[in-house]
């Protein structure tokens, strides 16, 4: 049998991250995956340049049962040490919008990094792991066929989302088989969907997107809004979905920047001859405005519009209730909320209270970050706290 002083589960962000500390003082340590390739939701993020942090990052950026959770590790390694890691490897980048840092080049860059910075471990893919078991002082691992041992055990499986990338909840199987508890995990950061009654006025809108405040659970997000064929996606709904619960209304304002009562009314004194269908026209998209003006059944010309009426039209504009039939689900979701509780975990290294040497970190944990490079720096963050920590017990 195979004797490790750490396995990891998992070859995505975290794991291979986690790989890096844990084998940096010359313990042995092993990475396995199912998957064929490392890293694929790393290659395939940001479209293809990788979202790899936020120069926001920080405790209030994060959902969890535990808001506090997050801080130790989060402070103990920052988006500044991330990024001076990529300046030791000549990797360049760029600011997007809110903070989000793109790579220059493609995000296969961070693979490679990441692959580099964990060079000290044996990476094994195409791996399954069929059987995990402690006899009281070790971890034993049954790999395709073949059982390996160690005394410290990462789980870094990630969560349910993406399933056609290989996403499984093999994490989660694991902490239940210990009596680690879990929170009841969902879709998170996915496209809301609806029903027939909304569909039939927002699916002649696919494709159009404006900017737009989406809020949910009390929480709202001003950030671009795309109509789809099955409802509302587009960062700001992403970022929403995350607070909204089923049962729920979300409410748009789709005019955040201005108001809507100024706007109609200096209309009105300018041509009040226009129709109402063309003076949303210049508020909107005209697709947008001509559905709008059908769905609020607003007929005739701005003449005809008392201040209290487009008072009335401003207040559906800045606060539009819509109900939610459900997401899309796993399939396009983003992150997975919730996953191993944290009352579970020491918050400095990442390990069980209960399981001495099993640890879980990224996704699998109920830590989930907001969109726009957010739940890497939580990988990264929460690998290094946990690789640390077992180095330092040798």
């Amino acid at each position: 049998m195979e004797q490790f002083d750490t396995i990891i589960i998992g070859a995505g962000a975290a794991g291979l991250f986690c790989a890096k500390f844990a084998a940096a003082k010359g313990a042995r340590v092993l990475v396995v995956d199912h998957a064929k390739r490392p890293a694929e939701k790393v290659r395939i993020s940001g479209g293809g340049r990788c979202n790899f942090t936020n120069l926001d990052a920080g405790p209030d950026n994060y959902l969890s049962q535990n808001p506090h959770f997050a801080k130790s590790a989060l402070a103990r390694y920052t988006q500044w040490d991330f990024i001076e890691l990529l300046a030791q490897h000549g990797i360049t980048w760029h600011e997007k919008t809110l903070g989000q840092l793109f790579c220059d080049g493609k995000s296969a860059a961070i693979v490679e990094m990441l692959l580099h910075e964990a060079r000290a471990a044996d990476l094994r893919l195409s791996t399954t792991v069929d059987e995990v078991t402690h006899d009281g002082t070790e971890f034993r691992v049954s790999l395709s066929r073949r059982e390996v041992a160690t005394r410290h055990l990462v789980i870094a499986s990630g969560g349910k989302s993406i399933p056609k990338m290989g996403a499984t909840g093999l994490g989660y199987q694991i902490a239940a088989q210990f009596g680690v508890p879990l929170v009841e995990t969902r879709p998170g950061l996915v496209p809301l969907t609806f029903g027939p009654q909304d569909l039939d006025w927002i699916v002649p809108l696919a494709g159009t997107a404006l900017d737009a405040r989406v809020g949910a659970g009390g929480t709202s997000f001003d950030e671009a809004l795309l109509f789809t064929h099955r409802g509302l996606s587009g960062p700001a709904v992403l970022q929403a979905s995350n607070y909204w619960r089923e049962g729920e209304e979300i409410h748009v304002d789709l005019l955040p920047a201005r108001s809507a009562f100024d706007a109609l009314k200096a209309a009105r004194s300018e041509n009040g001859r226009r129709q109402m269908h063309t003076a949303l026209s210049l508020l909107f998209p005209t697709k947008l405005a001509a559905a709008l003006a059908q769905k609020w059944n607003l007929t005739g010309n701005l003449a005809d519009q008392s201040d209290a009426k487009l008072h009335a039209l401003a207040d559906l504009i800045h606060s539009l209730p819509l109900k939610p039939t459900g997401s899309e689900g796993y399939r396009t979701a983003e992150v997975t909320l919730g996953g191993v509780n944290t009352d579970a975990l020491s918050s400095k290294t990442m390990e069980t209270n209960s399981v001495p040497g099993l640890y879980f970190i990224g996704e699998v944990v109920d830590v989930t970050g907001w969109l726009g490079g957010y739940n890497f720096q939580w990988a990264w963050a929460s690998a290094a706290a946990c690789g640390r920590a077992i180095a330092d017990r040798g």
